[in-house]
């Protein structure tokens, strides 16, 4: 079926599960840097992964798992992400992904980078405030004009807006279970702020990794990210009938919310111990950053997909069988082109 047929249709955005999944997003980054002092960054994870460090392979492992799971929750009723281009395109789209993001990892992004939280993590820390604002300018400026190009005359129309919740209570029963069950098991242990025995601190480490990356999964499903369609049609901004503003609304309640939470709940020290990894003031505007988020930013528009939705979405098709060649596609592409750049 092509992207022209399946997308004729009127599609309707869904502000109420956007701003739920916003939610679980901020709360989910937040608890990763409280309790492991680390920024949620799907693309340094899976670049990370492969050089064997266990904290990413943890994170990997949750994305993945929490698409299993969201495929194992969901019932017929439930709407599947639609697949928005062709095989050529989707590879395309995960090379740029990859190179962009491994090209500012080098200067402003460090040693994460990669998705959609990996934007209000910049935000959180306030001290990288105009260099994150001239990054996320940067990356609607390449994509923006990509999804107009590969996809402006196919994406629909989009209709009045949805209030509903529809069948996605399940995905946000699982991702306040997810936090709920970290939370609870930190509470329950006498181990605070990395002092303690060794393996139980990196053993609740690595559980961090996991459940913070699994409750992503689902707030990602529930805010409908993890679409490439809806994706596509924020892109294409209010001068298309395709337009649809539920991107808008997952940012106006996860941005608002990290922030209040980095101000008032934040920690000098990991409770699991570590260093934090977080932005600071000497991060530079430089060439690298200008055109690694250019290059993210096109391959994101024109594939509609970042890193944290394509593992949830590979899981999903592990679990559903539908997919499968087009996500596994993107994703072997994006780690290609990770390492094209050194």
């Amino acid at each position: 079926m092509s992207l022209r047929d399946q997308n004729s249709s009127e599609s309707h955005p869904k502000p109420l599960q956007a701003c739920l999944g916003g939610i679980g997003i901020a709360l989910s980054v937040h608890s990763l840097l409280v309790l492991n002092g680390s920024v949620l960054g799907v693309s340094g994870f899976v670049h990370r992964s492969f050089r064997g460090d266990k904290a990413a392979m943890f994170s990997v492992a949750g994305l993945t798992l929490g698409g299993i799971a969201i495929g194992m929750v969901s019932n017929v009723n439930t709407p599947e992400p639609r697949v928005t281009s062709s095989l050529l395109r989707t590879l395309l789209s995960g090379l740029l992904v990859g190179i962009g993001t491994k090209v500012c990892s080098t200067t402003f992004f460090r040693r994460v980078s990669g998705s959609y939280s990996k934007t209000v993590s910049q935000w959180m820390h306030l001290r990288a405030y105009d260099v994150s604002l001239v990054a996320t300018a940067l990356f609607f400026a390449g994509a923006v004009p990509a999804t107009h190009f590969a996809h402006g005359d196919v994406l629909g129309i989009s209709g009045s807006l949805d209030w509903s919740l529809d069948n996605q209570g399940r995905h946000f029963l699982g991702a306040a279970l997810s936090l709920g069950a970290l939370w609870f098991t930190y509470m329950c242990t006498p181990l605070k702020n990395g002092a303690g025995d060794s393996s139980t601190t990196s053993i609740l480490s690595a559980l961090t990794s996991f459940l913070t990356s699994l409750a992503f999964a689902f707030s990602l499903r529930l805010s409908n990210m993890v679409d490439p369609h809806k994706v596509l049609a924020f892109l294409i901004f209010p001068f298309s009938s395709a337009f649809d503003p539920s991107l808008a609304f997952v940012a106006g309640s996860a941005l608002p919310l990290s922030s209040l939470l980095y101000r008032y709940a934040r920690v000098e020290q990991p409770r699991f111990g570590g260093q934090r990894n977080v932005l600071t003031s000497t991060t530079k505007i430089d060439l690298r950053l200008v055109l690694g988020s250019l290059i993210f930013g096109m391959g994101w528009g024109i594939g509609g997909i970042c890193p944290g939705p394509a593992l949830v979405n590979f899981g999903h098709s592990l679990y559903t069988g539908t997919g499968f060649v087009e996500n596994a596609a993107w994703l072997v592409s994006m780690v290609l082109g990770g390492l094209l750049v050194k």
